[in-house]
């Protein structure tokens, strides 16, 4: 059965519509856009006052406050004052607080010491989550452009790459997508293991509709992540556009062969009707 151009439309417009994520990318299928936030400073070494006000802050944010404030009020230096107004941004994201904790977030990037700018970097990064958050790109972009900058300057590869990952979002955001193109380059440079980088440079690609691009970009996101569903819903997708039916079946097969309870298997089972593949349990799945 070739599918119909009418068919294909179907596919292209449900990949591209609105994206009820704050900063996703349009055309990154829902799974992947919704995914959890990122804790940027999940890796910084966690003192105990910093580890006591972290874990506060997720099981009661207003003893979390109280003991964050106290700790700046007694901070000895700048680190101190840092991890402190690090962990008040975050008491203050649980409470709903998205614009104090903006402002805390970015306050405590600030007061990172000189030689710590992998950390500053992850601070400034969730400042700029917290404006993401508060659907404001327009002011999330300079902290999380910031961000990447300091993760370049580093040396921290793979914290730059997803952070330019994070700059390729809030671009789309603001309707630039020559920009966030950059800025995904720069992610691939930056770790070409990143496969979240890959994933939404062939995304973004197919929606400029430069599907070779789009079709090298995608496979190399699945040598990557090879049974990741939301890069098989993506490569059925380019295949599809791209005129190729039954690679565009097989994907969508795949996914619901690898992951058949999530929300791509749910997508790929609606374009398989729409392009009268099999049923995708009878089938094998194919290898990438």
């Amino acid at each position: 059965m070739i599918a119909t151009f009418a068919q294909i439309a179907v596919l292209a417009l449900a990949q591209v519509g609105p994206n009820p994520t704050v900063g996703g990318m349009p055309g990154v299928p829902d799974e992947l856009a919704n995914r959890p936030p990122r804790e940027q400073a999940a890796r910084q070494p966690q003192d105990a006052p910093l580890g006591q006000c972290l874990r506060m802050a997720s099981d009661n944010p207003d003893a979390a406050l109280d003991y964050a404030q106290s700790w700046r009020e007694r901070s000895d230096g700048a680190l101190d004052l840092a991890q402190s107004a690090h962990c008040l941004g975050l008491a203050m994201v649980q409470l709903g607080r998205l614009e104090e904790a903006q402002q805390v977030f970015d306050l405590a990037a600030g007061e990172v010491p000189e030689n710590n700018l992998t950390y500053a970097a992850r601070l400034s990064a969730m400042a700029g989550n917290a404006a993401m958050a508060r659907q404001r790109p327009d002011e999330a972009l300079p902290l999380i452009d910031r961000a990447g900058g300091m993760a370049l300057a580093a040396q921290d590869q793979p914290l730059a790459a997803q952070l330019r990952v994070d700059l390729a979002r809030t671009l789309v955001a603001l309707g630039n997508d020559a920009d966030a193109e950059r800025a995904l380059a720069e992610a691939r440079d930056a770790d070409a293991t990143n496969g979240e980088a890959w994933l939404l440079s062939a995304t973004l690609s197919r929606r400029m509709k430069r599907y070779g691009e789009a079709q090298q970009q995608i496979e190399r996101a699945g040598d990557l992540a090879p049974r990741d569903p939301a890069v098989g819903l993506e490569a059925g997708v380019i295949a599809a556009l791209s005129g190729r039916e039954q690679d565009a079946i097989r994907s969508f097969q795949s996914v619901v062969e690898v992951a058949p309870d999530s929300y791509e298997a749910n997508r790929a089972k609606g374009y398989l009707e729409q392009l009268g593949g099999d049923d995708p349990q009878t089938e094998s799945p194919p290898s990438r």
